[in-house]
């Protein structure tokens, strides 16, 4: 809901956390007045969304130019809301967001006259085009800081004055208008597929699971960990890894699962004896993770579909087996960090029962798990989000109307009619009219029904949350694409590709190991979206171009740009933890590392076993077939996390002696890749380390 008045100082900048809003904005929308007009706007950006994506009334680029207005007026708004000390401040942040809006609508004004005159814009155009990108530049560097604008702004100066750099980096050369006008009136700028992306699919997930986290799926994901883990030996930290896995399903942003779940388990781990780095660095790992966790992926998987042109379902199946894994490594960490400091678990009287908390909200999974059986069915990722958040209004609602009957007999009739009415609704189909006149029957009910009324209040502040929150993914998707229009005009891409191939001519581990660096060096300033979407439009060919399979190419660009979030100096996962743990985010980061290490080798197992992604082209299938690689593939996988495990923690079933750890990393070393005799090695060896820990163990231990 609206934030108390008492809750803002009305006389002084709002305080936030890090130098910029990349990690979200504060709670409430600013001060008393201006509070108002931020919630509208993101109220009437919500509403604007969900029409064009329930009708597709409007041509697809008046939609992006829109969505891009938007952004822009709710960036600047929000900004000076919570960072100007005067209403002139706040007042000039508006002004220059309805200038920015106003370019978006440029769009739609002059729709028909812009494709009339395409490749010869007017005065009127380039002014237009011009000050669209200033904004741009200028909202994402007050959003996110001046990593990702420089980044950006370096491009744009090669696109202008590359032709006088020597060969083989100098182009042909571009004029003034050429640029502006491919950069803010095509398809392969501003208004590319990341925009286009982020328009449609984005922003309906992202309200999907606005709505969800209203309706109580936190703490039920919360519960069910508890009674799940909570009693086993660390199982706090084991209920952290847990419960931030199930979190990424609804949400695809690390830093919001670390400042949402992380406050519960972080203090929780520290008072079980995990140390505070520990802690943090667990949610940091396991809330980063949520974006490879289908089905929403912290929206790249949209994007990976666009740039591929294959079925989200393809993107989602591929992800499953990889972030089981990851999450699979992050279990293993902390339950070895566990044994090695003799950490127990929480009393019974601590634990909430598991079954009684899934009986209690079970029919919250029913969206969940529609979205996820559509996605694997073929559906588009529209029709599945729109069936999805249409299930999730309608159990909301029933569930506030619900509330004013007495009777048990009257609630299940009216939830076994409403099941019926749905069901007959969508047997034929979608169709969006008569969803939207069941869910206007069930909001007149609420309006009248006793809580139903807060119910409805609730609801609207998601729609306008969900604008606040698209805000920081949508603004890179659109300045990344400075970076998009300048390599597809220069083609200076092929050049990177160039080097990556040469390298990979003489050995694909090392031209692996290139696009490690550079995604992760990339993703050190930004953030994952624009980090996945240069690497893999600068690597990615050049890998598949090695042999490697285009889908695992992109997964690997992905992978490492997510573990840049980890990864000091700037380990923004971290950051987002070190208040609530009072640790360094450093001392967090290198713990993050450390716990994460799966999330780096991973990746590197898919290249030379594609069959972890259920993709084809591993050497294996020849031998034992497709799903017989798939199954060695994981099982090779879990054996590499393992050993890695025992090397990052120095615990199996006692303390291992440094010795003990280095072989245990040659071990997860040699099953890593596809090298001579790297399996007849690594297995051996690994066996032989594990037996000598079972032989060294204390007398009457349990097997880890």
């Amino acid at each position: 809901m609206l934030q108390p008045e008492t809750t803002i100082d009305h006389h002084a900048a709002v305080k936030v956390p890090f130098d910029n809003f990349e990690h979200g904005f504060p709670e409430g929308f600013g001060p008393r007045g201006w509070r108002h007009l931020a919630y509208g706007v993101g109220i009437a950006f919500a509403t604007f969304q969900l029409v064009v994506a329930a009708w597709n009334v409007l041509p697809s680029q008046v939609v992006r130019g829109v969505h891009v207005g938007f952004l822009i007026l709710l960036t600047f708004g929000l900004i000076g809301n919570f960072t100007a000390k005067t209403g002139f401040g706040r007042a000039l942040g508006w002004i220059v967001g309805g200038v920015g809006f106003l370019c978006g609508l440029y769009q739609w004004i002059f729709y028909a006259d812009l494709i009339a005159r395409d490749g010869d814009p007017t005065r009127l155009d380039l002014a237009v085009g011009t000050l669209l990108a200033v904004l741009i530049f200028e909202g994402t560097r007050r959003l996110m800081g001046l990593a990702l604008p420089l980044m950006c702004g370096a491009c744009l100066l090669y696109w202008f004055f590359g032709q006088y750099l020597p060969a083989p980096l100098n182009h042909r050369g571009y004029d003034f208008d050429q640029v502006i006008t491919h950069l803010s009136f095509g398809t392969e700028g501003f208004y590319g597929v990341p925009i286009y992306v982020s328009a449609t699919y984005i922003f309906l997930f992202i309200l999907f699971g606005s709505f969800l986290e209203r309706a109580g799926m936190i703490q039920l994901f919360t519960d069910v960990s508890l009674g799940l883990f909570g009693g086993t030996r660390g199982g706090p930290a084991k209920v952290a890894v847990f419960a931030s896995g199930m979190m990424g399903t609804i949400s695809g942003s690390g830093v919001a699962n670390v400042v949402t779940v992380g406050q519960f388990t972080i203090p929780l781990m520290i008072r079980f004896g995990y140390r505070r780095a520990f802690a943090a660095g667990v949610e940091a790992t396991a809330s980063m993770g949520g974006q490879i966790m289908p089905p929403v992926m912290g929206a790249v998987a949209f994007i990976m579909a666009e740039t591929l042109g294959v079925d989200y379902s393809v993107i989602v199946k591929a992800a499953v087996i990889p972030a089981l894994l990851y999450f699979a490594s992050a279990f293993w960490m902390v339950h070895l960090e566990a044994g090695k400091h003799g950490l127990v678990g929480m009393s019974k009287a601590e634990i909430p029962s598991a079954w009684k908390a899934l009986v209690n909200g079970w029919f919250l999974v029913l969206p969940l798990a529609a979205l996820v059986y559509m996605l694997f069915e073929g559906f588009t990722p529209l029709y599945a989000g729109s069936i999805g958040l249409s299930l999730t209004v309608a159990l909301i609602l029933g569930a506030s109307i619900v509330q004013g009957f007495s009777s048990n007999a009257v609630r299940f009739i009216f939830w076994i009619g409403l099941a019926l009415i749905a069901g007959a609704v969508l047997r034929d189909g979608l169709n969006i009219f008569a969803v939207a006149g069941i869910v206007g029957v069930l909001v007149l009910f609420s309006a009248v029904s006793r809580g139903g009324r807060k119910t409805l209040v609730d609801c609207r502040d998601s729609l306008a949350d969900s604008a606040k929150s698209a805000l920081t993914v949508g603004m890179a998707c659109a300045i990344v694409g400075t970076i998009i229009g300048m390599m597809t005009q220069t083609g200076v891409g092929t050049i990177f590709g160039g080097w990556v191939i040469g390298l990979g001519e003489k050995s694909l581990f090392l031209a692996l190991v290139m696009t490690m660096l550079l995604s992760i060096l990339l993703g050190t300033g930004i953030p994952t979206i624009p980090t996945y979407i240069i690497t893999a439009a600068l690597a990615a060919p050049a890998l598949a171009k090695l042999g490697v399979p285009l889908l695992v190419s992109h997964m690997f660009a992905f992978y490492y740009g997510i573990m840049a979030d980890l990864s000091p100096p700037v380990a923004l996962a971290a950051l987002a933890a070190a208040p609530i743990a009072k640790e360094s985010p450093d001392k967090i980061g290198w713990e993050a590392m450390r716990i994460a290490l799966a999330g780096y080798v991973i990746p590197f197992i898919a290249v030379y076993s594609p069959a972890l992604m259920l993709q084809p082209g591993d050497p294996m299938t020849a031998k034992i077939g497709f799903y017989g690689a798939v199954v060695y593939a994981s099982v090779k996988a879990l054996a590499a996390i393992g050993l890695f495990g025992m090397a990052a923690i120095g615990f199996l079933f006692t303390r291992m002696s440094v010795l003990e750890r280095l072989v245990a990393l040659a071990a997860g070393l040699l099953l890593l890749g596809e090298f001579p005799y790297s399996d007849w090695v690594g297995y051996p060896l690994g066996l032989a380390i594990l037996l000598w820990q079972w032989r060294l163990r204390p007398r009457g231990a349990v097997a880890a």
